[in-house]
């Protein structure tokens, strides 16, 4: 793996049909969303070799919304993302490591967001960068690493939808 892209799910609703977080959907503009931040990414020339999506229904929905920005991609839905720390998401990831040069994690916060700042600073993040990833990772954000060939992370993206959505 070269690339590491951590995209949190789209906005979501708050109540589910079965009462259960798992089962909570996309709203409208969580699509809406969804499919701008794969296209943002894609016109960044990030493209993902393999996804590896959290299996809750709000994840499964964010991957359907980009997809198309990645035809070539391969996607697996994996249950142990669903309210994963980041240290499980971290080797999830270095598990797949071989299978692609570009991974893509769809997945949740507080995990996500966790591993975007443990990243940033083992890569040496400025202050000014730490700040800014610190202030916020909301629905639809995105935070892309390189990594070099002993594994430290460096930055290489970090997209935050305007407060509101994307417009």
């Amino acid at each position: 793996m070269e690339r590491l892209i951590l995209l949190r799910h789209g906005k979501a609703e708050t109540q589910s049909w079965s009462g259960e977080d798992f089962d909570r959907r996309l709203t409208p503009r969580g699509v809406k969303d969804a499919r701008e931040a794969g296209e943002r990414l894609a016109d960044l020339g990030f493209h993902a070799d393999l996804a590896l999506v959290s299996a809750a229904a709000r994840t499964r929905e964010t991957w359907e919304a980009l997809s198309p920005t990645c035809p070539a991609c391969e996607v697996r839905f994996e249950d142990g993302l669903y309210h994963a720390e980041a240290g499980e998401v971290l080797d999830l990831v270095r598990q797949c490591a071989g299978q692609g040069a570009t991974i893509l994690v769809v997945g949740h916060n507080p995990g996500l967001h966790e591993l975007v700042l443990r990243l940033l600073i083992e890569g040496g993040a400025s202050p000014e960068l730490m700040a800014a990833a610190r202030s916020r990772f909301p629905t639809s954000a995105a935070a892309v690493f390189l990594f070099d060939g002993q594994g430290r992370p460096a930055y290489d993206g970090l997209l935050l939808p305007p407060r509101g959505g994307y417009d």
